[in-house]
Order: C-alpha cells, then structure tokens, then sequence
C-alpha cells in the first residue's frame, strides 16, 4: 500500500489470524506473571497502607485514594492478590491494547511490543505492591487508550478520551508530584492526532491548577484526609543537606558537639531522608524535630525556607548530588528482594520462574538498563525524534507519554527523598511504547 498524503489516514484491516496471535501472547503473558509473581510483591509501603484499610484511616502520607481504591478491590481477593491483579490486569490490557493496534501493520511489530513488556526493566517490577507501579501502569493506559481512538468519530473517541483522562488524574490523585508532567499527557489525550505545543501550553497552567484543586478537594473535603505534612521529609532533607554543605547547623536546634558533627560531616548521604528518621546513628534529628513538635509546623517550613535562601549554593549542590544519585547510582533500589528468605511475604521466592528472573536482574543491575537516567535520555530522543510526526498520531503519543514521563522524572531534582528506581517506572514504560509507535510509517492510522 502506498502511503496516504500526509493529513490523509488509512485504516488499515485487522486479520483475524493477527488478532488471534497477539491476543493468544497477551494471555501467555499475563500467565507468566501470575506464575512468576502471584500474590504479589508486599513492600513496607504497601503494608502501611493496607494497615490503614484495617483501621479506618486515611492519612496524605500515601494517598488516601490508594487506600479507597484498595479496600474496593480487596473483596474480590483479600490481601495483596487483589492489588496485585490490578495492577496486572491494567499492565496487559495497555500493551495488548497497543500491540493489536500496530498488529494492523505488521504482526512482528505487535509481537515486539509485546516482547518489550516481558523486558527485566519493565517486568521485575510488575509484581511489586509500589503505587509507582500502579500510577505508571494507569498512565500507560490513559495514554494507549487516546491513540486507539484518535481518528474515530466522536462518537466513540470522546467517551474513550474521558475515560483516559480520568485514569491520568487518578495517578495524580496517587502521585500528586506528577501535577507538572500531567498537562502534558493531557494535551496528547484531549488532541490525540495531532499534538500541537502552542495547545499544550496553553492548557499547563490550568490543567496544573485544576489538577491541584482535585487533589485538595478528594484528599481533605470528600475523603476527610488527615494531614501528615507529606512535604515536610522534603524539607528534612534539604535542611540536613544544606548543613552538610556549608558545615553548618541549619535547624532550630542546639545539638550536641558530636550530634553536630554527624549532622554537618558524617550523616548525609544524597540517597533518602530515611538517614534522618529511621537508621542509626542518625535517627536523633527527627527525635528531636518531633520531641521539640518542629516536624509538621509552620516552623519548619519557615527553616526551610530561610536555609534555602540564605544558602542557594548550597541547596543547589544537594540537589544536584541527589539527582545524579537518582539517575545514574549504581546501588539504588530495584526489584524488591528484602523478604527472600521471609516465606510469608515472599511465597514465591522458589518458584524456578521467579529465581531464573532474579538471576536474569541480577547481572543487568550493574547495566544501564537500570538507571532512571537512561529511561530519562531514551525519553528525551523519542521526543526528539516524534517532534516532525507531531501531526500523526504516533507521534503524539510518543510526545505525550514520553514527554511527560521526562516531565515527571525530572521533578524529583526539587521533590526527591529517595533515589530507588521505582520512581523512573513511568519512564521506563512510557520509553519502550514511545519507541515503538514512531516505528510505523507516516500516513498509517492503526486504530481499532
């Protein structure tokens, strides 16, 4: 077939023998990860929240809406199952979805996708209870769902368009640190054939703001929220990096001279805040934050602020040494082995499958296969390389998802307490799709 003008589609026919075959790969694949996973990966995390099913409560620490959603879910398989399949559910209906649209063209096409889906950056994960995991899992979606129907009548497209963009807010009600990175997701749903930055820039700032306003109004008016100051590890963080770096104490507190010396030379590490508040010997300075009722007041926002001010320089190099921790440090955390040798919390820890994918995660660490930096860079090029098939709707999806998936990675320079993985997820999916779809030729409409 020859290729269509440009701003011309052709809808190409679906074979049966096709759609066969990738659906026949998505079911094997679900299988697999029922095998390798089931009944899921239970991380500290996830446990402080199913907690909180069992007592009532809804703090802001982790999302009150990751506890309404759980305990909606968990009839249909108490425990971790039943977030488990969730997640696996939305995971395999993203990339089924994707490959039996690109199977228009070419099964091989569908298959690779396909493929990619079983890749150790994206599959170690897929069992783990993170709502990294189910936040990138729900975008991934949102965003396929968009390109499915971009050249359909309204009809169809604009139900399936509220749908996706329902599903992008409900990560952000997850991960309220993807406010900036939405707008851009949402612009590729709203225009999914043809992503234009003049529109985009014009719906950031108040999808921004409207996205923040949900955020308020689900977590404190139609979910009563109990406010745990989730910004104020931040503050810890950058307090305690700022002292570090000009060998100074920036809290309002008088230590001891040798607390003083761990604080200024001996505590900071640009991995996680935990430094601060769980692990000796450096756990005394929120002790004392929380014993002097500093953490979670006004007051400590007001430290921050005048540390930050009066010592750029300084927040500035903390920041910088934290995100290229984040993006390229060897040691952060990847698949989620801390139970191995604990069978309650890790019943499948000697099923051949999962031991042959820990072996297969264990030689790739090292690589930058895990870096969020790579995912970050392989990103960026999609973009670049999507940007002259803007007017299509491969192109828009690949600046969509990965343009926001860049975005959202980028964010944790400013918001970053921790340095795992985990938190690149988005782009790790978001890339291995991106590159994909702009794989097609122009003038090629492969929708349902």
């Amino acid at each position: 077939m020859q290729p269509s003008p440009k701003g011309v589609q052709t809808i190409l026919p679906l074979s049966r023998h096709s759609a066969l075959l990738t659906i026949a790969m998505v079911a094997a694949g679900f299988g697999l990860t029922l095998l390798v996973f089931y009944p899921g990966v239970w991380t500290y995390d996830a446990r402080f929240v199913y907690q909180d099913i069992a007592k009532g409560f809804r703090g802001d620490w982790q999302s009150p809406v990751m506890v309404v959603l759980w305990s909606l879910i968990d009839p249909i398989a108490p425990g971790s199952a039943s977030l488990f399949l969730l997640i696996v559910t939305l995971y395999w209906l993203a990339f089924g979805l994707l490959a039996l649209t690109l199977a228009r063209r070419s099964v091989w096409l569908a298959a690779l996708v396909l493929l990619l889906a079983l890749s150790p950056p994206a599959f170690v994960f897929i069992g783990t209870l993170w709502r990294d995991v189910l936040f990138a899992c729900l975008w991934l979606l949102a965003a396929v769902l968009a390109f499915v129907v971009a050249d359909r009548a309204a009809k169809l497209r604009v139900p399936i368009q509220a749908l996706a963009l329902g599903l992008l807010a409900l990560g952000v009600l997850l991960r309220p640190n993807a406010l900036i990175a939405a707008p851009v997701l949402a612009a590729a749903i709203v225009w999914p054939a043809q992503f234009s930055w003049k529109r985009a820039a014009i719906i950031f700032v108040p999808a921004g703001i409207g996205l923040f306003a949900l955020v308020q109004v689900v977590y404190y008016g139609a979910l009563g929220a109990v406010r745990q100051h989730p910004l104020h590890p931040i503050m810890v963080f950058d307090i305690a990096g700022i002292s570090h770096f000009t060998q100074q104490n920036q809290f309002p507190v008088t230590w001891t001279a040798s607390e003083n010396a761990l604080l200024t030379t001996g505590c900071y590490q640009p991995t996680e805040w935990d430094i601060y508040w769980r692990f000796d010997p450096c756990q005394f300075v929120m002790k004392r934050l929380e014993s002097d009722k500093i953490f979670g007041t006004p007051a400590l926002a007001e430290v921050w602020q005048r540390a930050v001010t009066h010592h750029p320089v300084a927040y500035l190099q903390h920041r910088a040494s934290f995100m290229w921790n984040f993006l390229a440090g060897g040691a952060n955390l990847t698949m989620w082995v801390q139970d191995i040798d604990d069978p309650p919390n890790l019943p499948f820890a000697d099923r051949p499958a999962f031991v042959a994918l820990k072996a297969i995660h264990d030689v790739l660490k090292p690589t930058p296969l895990f870096r969020p930096g790579s995912w970050l860079l392989v990103c960026i090029a999609a973009c670049a390389l999507a940007w002259r098939r803007r007017d299509t709707p491969a192109g828009t999806f690949a600046i969509g998802a990965c343009g926001s998936a860049a975005v959202y990675t980028l964010t944790f320079f400013a918001v970053g307490v921790a340095s795992d993985f985990r938190y690149a997820y988005w782009a790790v999916l978001a890339g291995l799709t991106g590159a994909i779809a702009i794989a097609q030729r122009r003038g090629e409409t492969l929708s349902f």
